[in-house]
């Protein structure tokens, strides 16, 4: 696979499979990051078809060489609706599902109610929510959640700093979430040593909740 460019995407799995997964990167890591190569190559070796892009912030550091804060939400909302346009306008048939790393995931959730007003957008999937800032627990991003109408897959490491097990699951959420841990995780589902557990595994076990979750959603 040729390495991106500022305006390129990166596309995984068979142009004929049933459904896409738009697939967008967290704040700090670019979308060919091993995680979401990981993640991507994973859902793709199940017949799904995924598609990376970049925020305007991300393609601007890659542009220049030099770390850039993140877009404001309105800025990175309308980027996802824009990647969602390119793909209905492409395939308007295939069922479409929206997620994303951590700020990806936050983004797609955020949209996903609009979206899915129209034909076509079927769910999200969320891979390490941050729940909170780092260290600040009280600062929820959990308003939107508990409103849910969509069908919405949170994936999310048992230790995660930016929402532990114990904490999210005292949180009031949509019955429309559904919420998978990934053993001893942190935020990118690393395990400790000591569980046994290899970050490849853990890759593993995302990739096989998703693929769970798209397949449920777009049989007859």
């Amino acid at each position: 696979m040729e390495a991106p460019t500022a305006v390129s995407r990166l596309i995984d799995g068979p142009a004929e499979a049933p459904a896409t997964l738009l697939f967008a990167h967290g704040a700090g890591a670019p979308m060919d990051s091993p995680f979401m190569a990981a993640i991507a190559g994973g859902l793709a070796a199940k017949g799904w078809r995924v598609v990376r892009f970049e925020f305007p912030y991300m393609a601007l550091m890659r542009e220049k060489g030099s770390r850039q804060g993140p877009d404001r939400l309105p800025v990175l909302q309308e980027a996802f609706r824009e990647q969602v346009r390119v793909e209905r306008a492409s395939w308007p048939q295939r069922p479409l599902f929206i997620g994303g790393k951590s700020l990806g995931g936050r983004v797609a959730s955020l949209l996903i109610d609009e979206l899915a007003a129209s034909p076509g957008v079927q769910g999200c999937l969320c891979f390490g929510y941050p729940f909170h800032p780092p260290g600040k627990p009280l600062t929820l991003r959990t308003e939107h959640l508990a409103a849910l109408q969509s069908p919405t897959l949170i994936l999310q490491g048992e230790r995660d700093t930016l929402g532990k097990r114990q904490e999210v699951e005292s949180y009031a959420l949509s019955a429309q979430v559904q919420l998978q841990w990934i053993p001893s995780g942190d935020h990118s589902f690393k395990p400790i040593k000591s569980s046994g557990l290899s970050e490849a595994e853990n890759w593993a076990t995302a990739v096989a909740y998703g693929d769970q979750f798209i397949r449920q959603l777009i049989s007859p």
